[in-house]
């Protein structure tokens, strides 16, 4: 069984081979991993998926390839590399913090400055073209070359209110919903439009996935309540799925919230959500979400990030891996992998005990 017959099996609810496995890394991570396993000659291959390289992705024997368009690959940029200050395309200024842990120095970035923070320069603001073909030679070639054997994914993620609360500042935004509902609905349709275009487009191509969602949970309840979601969000998000699996009714949509996002998962059911990623086991059980939903959706990622790989012992990480896989992947349904990009803080024997575990576990 080859990666890409493996996740349809597995996105289809049928048992394959074993579990599918896609991973993602901090650009530093993945110097450490290419240097352990002499992997020379490609840089990562788009931002968002932070350190990847295709050349790493199929050491690993990863199933899943990835490849994005829209703002979130304004995370890493020229500036970020050189640990500067910079502002992306979108006129979102961006600042590079450092980090130390044990096995070396890392940065990550945080938005300073917002561009549609005054009410008056949203009429005047021009958006970036999403019809250009240089955003789109990376997945052309990706589909061109690999997808007889692997299952391609189209990434528009940060597809709303991610975009929109870095255009607007996020206290801004959120005051926006209550007492300027108009200016947040205009403010709202900027990245919309941008991001369902790309995913269109994408579609057209022939990716097999169309990656979406934002980041509207904390860990312990909602940033703002659901009924603002279904307001604002949910009429959105089901015109994009409708729109894109109009393209390609076989099409399968991801919906990626990092927290607790309990009360809207019956409405991304409703809507045409197909994957919920990247379930994050401190804010959501994934046995509870197998047990209630499995038969409608599919899971991607389970793996605590924020315990089990960087602070877990080899023996912690190897049961939660055949755990998931034994529970949440039964008959089918499972994508595993970290539930966010392998960080520095990681030790190597974890992760190769998480990789070794999961490429070795039959069904």
């Amino acid at each position: 069984m080859n990666h890409r017959e493996r996740v349809l099996m597995a996105l289809n609810h049928k048992t394959p081979d074993r579990c599918p496995m896609q991973i993602s890394f901090t650009p530093e991570f993945a110097k450490r991993l290419d240097k352990e396993m002499k992997i020379q000659g490609e840089d990562s291959h788009n931002p968002h998926g932070g350190g990847n390289s295709y050349k790493l992705e199929l050491a690993l024997d990863e199933d899943m390839l990835l490849t994005s368009v829209g703002w979130a690959n304004s995370y890493y940029q020229d500036g970020f590399k050189n640990g500067e200050e910079y502002v992306d395309e979108w006129g979102i200024r961006w600042k590079v913090i450092q980090y130390d842990t044990k096995y070396g120095k890392g940065k990550y970035t945080e938005i300073i400055g917002h561009p549609l923070a005054n009410d008056d320069t949203v009429n005047t603001y021009t958006v970036p073209d999403p019809n250009r073909q240089e955003l789109y030679r990376e997945a052309q070639k990706l589909i061109d070359n690999y997808k007889i054997d692997y299952f391609i994914v189209g990434v528009t993620v940060t597809t709303i209110f991610e975009t929109a609360w870095a255009l607007r500042g996020m206290e801004k935004l959120l005051m926006d919903f209550i007492i300027n509902p108009g200016l947040a609905e205009e403010i709202l349709n900027i990245p919309y439009h941008y991001h369902l275009t790309a995913a269109k487009k994408l579609t057209e191509m022939g990716v097999d996935m169309i990656w979406i969602g934002d980041d509207v949970g904390t860990q312990r309840a909602m940033i703002f309540s659901p009924q603002i979601w279904r307001n604002f969000f949910k009429p959105k998000m089901a015109d994009f799925i409708s729109e894109i699996k109009k393209i390609n009714p076989t099409l399968k949509v991801a919906y990626h919230s990092d927290g607790v996002i309990y009360p809207i998962i019956p409405d991304l059911i409703e809507i045409g959500v197909d994957v919920l990623n990247p379930i994050q086991p401190a804010a959501m059980d994934p046995y509870k979400l197998k047990k209630e939903y499995g038969d409608k959706l599919c899971f991607w990622g389970t793996l605590d990030e924020q315990y089990t790989l960087p602070f877990g012992s080899p023996g912690e990480v190897r049961k939660e891996v055949l755990s998931r896989i034994n529970l949440v992947g039964k008959q089918g349904g499972l994508v595993i992998g970290p539930t966010h990009n392998i960080q520095l803080d990681t030790p190597m024997n974890n992760f190769w005990v998480m990789v070794n575990t999961i490429r070795k576990t039959y069904y």
